[in-house]
């Protein structure tokens, strides 16, 4: 089920999020809570507690929020004082046991092509990269192991379990710095 649940004792900030998101959405388009909800083929009813952040919320219908509104998904579930969507990390789906979530970790548009690779890299292994053209990004999930990506202008270590987002119109190096193996998605997107 495709529903971002909560219980009575602990709701997830995602919720709390969305409803922020949404009512400050949509007073920007000068829209009414029906108006909005019609959009978005929900009840009005389904909107107002959306916003009060009292719903079990499916993800499609926040799929459907976000077109009637405009924007991307991710503009839905990020904490309303992000500024970029690079780095979002809210528990956007709950299952029935603790352990089944699922996390949206990170969002870019894409307006020509996403490439996903999945690379690994012995102790001592370098890749480098010349800068891709304006517009490019990556997204670097590491699973196994400690990446160390060198910048332009930083050097970030990228542990196991966490990731980091940057535009690759830049110079950048992926090391194993460490003494066992590398392993990391790499999504790339223009």
């Amino acid at each position: 089920m495709r529903t971002i649940l909560h219980n009575s004792n602990d709701r997830p900030d995602v919720l709390v999020h969305v409803a922020a998101n949404v009512r400050l959405l949509r007073l920007a388009a000068e829209l009414s809570q029906q108006a909005l909800a019609d959009q978005a083929e929900i009840s009005r009813r389904m909107l107002v507690n959306i916003e009060k952040g009292d719903v079990n919320v499916s993800l499609g219908t926040l799929d459907k929020l976000a077109e009637a509104l405009g924007v991307l998904f991710y503009a839905l579930v990020q904490p309303p004082e992000s500024e970029d969507s690079a780095r979002i990390n809210e528990v956007a789906w709950v299952g029935q046991a603790p352990e089944s979530r699922a996390v949206l970790l990170a969002s870019k548009p894409a307006t020509q092509e996403v490439e996903l690779w999945d690379w690994t890299l012995a102790p001592g292994e370098h890749y480098d990269s010349a800068p891709d053209d304006a517009g490019w990004h990556e997204m670097l999930v590491v699973t196994q192991g400690e990446l160390t990506l060198t910048l332009e202008r930083e050097e970030i270590v990228i542990h196991a379990g966490d990731f980091h987002v940057y535009p690759s119109d830049q110079a950048y190096r992926y090391h194993n710095t460490g003494t066992g193996m590398l392993r990391f998605i790499r999504n790339v997107l223009h």
